[in-house]
């Protein structure tokens, strides 16, 4: 699959020790999503998407929930530069 598209997300609420980043891999790869998911200092995650346009998609809507103990106050997503991560990781 080529790279359409790379979006940035920073995910805020009670998103870090609830299985945010993991969950978010899993998702991620099922869609066939590049990119990471890291924890930031202040206790929000960043995630960079890249992929296919609907499967970002996917991916956003996903983020607006995460996973069941998660509970997302805020998501804001920006395109960014393309780039091409291998596989999904999280850090």
């Amino acid at each position: 699959m080529s790279i359409e598209l790379c979006r940035r997300a920073v995910v805020s609420g009670k998103v870090q020790g609830v299985w945010f980043r993991a969950s978010t891999q899993r998702r991620a790869l099922q869609l066939g999503v590049t990119g990471w998911a890291r924890n930031l200092p202040n206790g929000d995650v960043e995630v960079l998407m890249c992929g296919a346009e609907d499967a970002i998609a996917e991916l956003e809507q996903w983020l607006h929930k995460g996973p069941p103990l998660a509970r997302v106050r805020t998501l804001e997503v920006e395109e960014v530069a393309l780039s091409d991560p291998q596989g999904f990781t999280t850090g």
